[in-house]
């Protein structure tokens, strides 16, 4: 560890859900693992008081060093992690295998829809609705949809010809009413597929309208003081209520992007990029760039987007951005800008990861050169003030009074972002009387600068009044 200041790293790390990537000295990842709080998490590998086995032991003292990416969820946390896994297939990880991993809810691509869980997603039309960190989460999510739907369960070939040449029977789920019955023309498929339309926004979240449903039918069995019934809608109502199924880090809708966003300082900006294949992020990594010639945000993303595509060899055809971008006419690759649904959401969480990188970069320059944050926010403020130089002199004014008599004011003074207690004043108001804040601000700031006018010293480049715009007049 001689050679790592984890001290320093910990301080980078957010309490917030996320993955860490811990890295060796040949720049290799040899763990990876998730966190509901991420400082935590990795603090605990270097807390000399836990007890930790010999392996634990070996990992820690190969670390040279930890990146990190935040996501939403704890949920997310775990997806990503499992995506990475087996991207990297790092040494001290358990290897993840690609056969058995993210449960889905599929929705068939046939008539009469049947909708059941599965781990593998087949390219068939079909809607792969998911995935789910929690499979008995999934299975609750099911049931409870087959409670308020009845939907059939059949594998059977349920076409408009084989249900008019009268090959089905109905089965033992229409006798106990967890089915219509279709097959014998019991249920019509316009009245089915109203019943799948309403399921699928369940499971993307939009529960509103079957959340209000439940709360009708709730109430109105208490009415009629059919409490068990009851009791059974409001077990659906409160799980609807608070149910999300959506997952930014994994989507099925969502094939092969790229997605990069910035945040630009005076003299920096940063880019983060999230690689996304077969719906799963498999790549994230946050740079930064140093600002040559006054580059414009544009210029400095599409070098990022040409140097990461390289990097990687990325061969998507759609990237992902915060904003439109000049492109070639006779370009193969789509540039997009979402504003809602799942690509929003990605483009959300880059935006998350770049804006937390580049506080982390800014708090590490401003405690090496203090000097740095100072011109930084008198900069900021000559930009949000609209002023024509630094503040880098200013004056702030208040008033005070006992019960309405005795008025005085002060003035305290900032030179280079610092308080300059040297030319800190008070003045005993002279010329009111009674309570006048108006007046004595009036008498405070003018005895201030006509002083500084006689004595020909340099006028402040802000004056900050506490008051309205009774006071500024």
């Amino acid at each position: 560890m001689s050679n790592f200041d984890y001290k320093e790293a910990l301080k980078e790390i957010p309490h917030k859900p996320g993955v860490y990537q811990y890295w060796n000295d040949e720049n290799v990842i040899i763990y990876i693992g998730k966190a509901k709080n991420l400082k935590n998490r990795v603090s605990s590998y270097f807390n000399k008081d836990l007890n930790t086995n010999g392996k634990t032991k070996v990992l820690v003292s190969k670390i040279r060093k930890i990146t990190f990416t935040i996501v939403d969820t704890e949920i997310d946390a775990w997806l990503l992690e499992n995506s990475l896994i087996k991207k990297h297939q790092p040494r001290y990880n358990v290897l993840l295998k690609d056969d058995k991993t993210y449960p889905w809810l599929v929705v068939k691509n046939e008539h009469f829809p049947r909708i059941f869980w599965t781990r593998r997603i087949i390219r068939d039309g079909s809607k792969y609705l998911g995935p789910y960190a929690s499979i008995s989460m999934m299975h609750t999510i099911l049931d409870l949809i087959r409670e308020t739907y009845p939907l059939r369960t059949c594998n059977l070939a349920l076409t408009p010809q084989n249900i008019d040449a009268g090959k089905f029977k109905v089965c033992l789920e229409y006798q106990l009413g967890n089915c219509k019955g279709p097959c014998q023309k019991f249920q019509s498929e316009p009245d089915y597929q109203q019943n799948i339309e309403e399921i699928k926004d369940i499971l993307n979240g939009k529960t509103g309208a079957v959340v209000r449903q439940l709360k009708e039918q709730m109430e109105q069995a208490a009415i009629n003081l059919d409490f068990e019934a009851a009791h059974k809608l409001k077990r659906k109502f409160d799980l609807l209520d608070n149910y999300q199924s959506k997952s930014t880090v994994v989507n099925s809708s969502i094939t092969d992007v790229d997605v990069f966003s910035i945040a630009s300082e005076e003299k920096y900006a940063f880019v983060n990029f999230l690689k996304v294949m077969n719906g799963v992020i498999t790549q994230t990594q946050t740079i930064e760039l140093k600002k040559q010639l006054e580059e414009t945000d544009e210029e400095l993303l599409s070098i990022a987007i040409s140097e990461f595509r390289t990097r990687y060899n990325s061969q998507s055809k759609e990237v992902i951005v915060p904003f439109e971008m000049n492109v070639d006419e006779g370009s193969s690759i789509k540039f997009t800008v979402p504003k809602l649904g799942e690509k929003k959401k990605l483009l959300d969480l880059s935006q998350k990861n770049v804006q937390f990188f580049k506080r982390g970069k800014i708090d590490q320059y401003e405690k090496l050169n203090p000097e740095v944050r100072t011109e930084r926010l008198l900069t900021q403020m000559m930009k949000d003030l609209r002023l024509n130089q630094l503040p880098r002199h200013i004056e702030c004014f208040d008033n005070s009074n006992f019960q309405g008599s005795f008025p005085v004011s002060a003035i305290v003074v900032f030179r280079d972002g610092k308080p300059y207690k040297k030319d800190y004043r008070w003045f005993n108001v002279k010329t009111v009387e009674g309570p006048n804040d108006f007046a004595t601000m009036e008498e405070a700031v003018f005895r201030r600068y006509r002083r500084m006018i006689d004595e020909q010293q340099e006028l402040p480049q802000l004056i900050i009044i506490d008051g309205g715009k009774g006071q500024l007049s």
